[in-house]
């Protein structure tokens, strides 16, 4: 076997850093100490702590999987930010081998990422996962945008003001909650626990009972300089506020932390209009899952 890079090291070091934030991130949200996650999953909580801060490997599909059902998620969702697909993949054409057939097919017609969008789309038609998982699909960031809730190269000194723009936007005119009550509730949580993920993407929220699920997206026209699990400045924003916890709040989480993992926040700054980087961004989920 070759010996690793340097650049691989370094690299297999960012993608560890990112998944254990991205870990932290979910675990924290579900309402879940270190402690109590551990049990659930047979693990000690000193082996799950150094997960999260990014000192030991990402777990395996089959610890990955025990994780998901303990934070009541999709096992995909944390196998796609493990990047464990492909021994889910491999398992899979061991059992039905008559699908080697179909990805041959694929591959051979060589389709682009839309094009497999539109697969996925049947897919998800003829064959909804929510059957399979016991409940409806989360909403996907997508849908929760509209162009006003793009903010394309803002110009900000840190991450107080992102937060304040896109509280502003996300605040209803004339609502119970002020644009500044929420902006303090944002931040408060953010300086509790940072969401900064990986490829310089964060997802500050709040949840708020009684709001509407909501989003703003903002790219940065100057990274910001913070502290990061993978060292990358920040350049996205996923801002979030939800009415209530559980389920459908964690898989919003878990798609932002999807965009970061995926690489994605290239392609979503490099828009150059609110219309164009939601037509990217519900391409990427749909490619994603």
């Amino acid at each position: 076997m070759p010996a690793m890079s340097d650049a691989d090291g370094a690299a297999r070091a960012r993608a560890v850093a990112e998944f254990g934030a991205a870990l932290r991130l979910l675990r924290v949200e579900a309402g879940l100490s270190l402690r109590a996650l551990a049990h659930r999953i047979g693990v000690s909580s000193a082996y799950l702590s150094r997960v999260e801060h990014g000192h030991d490997a990402i777990p395996t599909p089959d610890r990955l999987t025990a994780i998901a059902g303990a934070l009541e998620l999709p096992p995909a969702v944390l196998l796609e930010l493990g990047h464990q697909v492909e021994p889910l993949v491999s398992r899979y054409l061991e059992r039905v081998p008559s699908a080697k057939a179909l990805c041959a097919e694929l591959a051979r017609r060589n389709l682009s990422g839309p094009q497999l969008a539109r697969v996925k789309a049947f897919i998800d038609a003829e064959f909804p996962a929510s059957a399979a998982l016991g409940g409806a699909p989360a909403r996907r960031l997508s849908g929760l945008l509209t162009p006003e809730r793009v903010v394309l190269q803002l110009s900000c000194a840190d991450i107080e003001d992102v937060i304040d723009v896109a509280a502003s936007r996300l605040a209803p005119p004339g609502g119970a909650l002020a644009a500044s009550a929420l902006a303090q509730e944002i931040l408060r949580r953010e300086l509790e626990s940072p969401t900064a993920l990986g490829n310089g993407v964060a997802v500050p929220h709040a949840i708020v009972p009684g709001a509407s699920q909501a989003a703003v997206l903002a790219t940065l026209a100057q990274p910001l300089a913070v502290p990061t699990p993978g060292g990358a400045p920040l350049r996205l924003f996923v801002v979030l506020v939800c009415g209530e916890g559980g389920r459908a709040h964690l898989e919003l989480l878990a798609q932002a932390a999807r965009l970061a993992s995926l690489g994605a926040a290239d392609a979503l700054c490099a828009a150059r209009d609110p219309a164009q980087l939601i037509d990217q961004l519900s391409q990427i989920e749909a490619g994603c899952g």
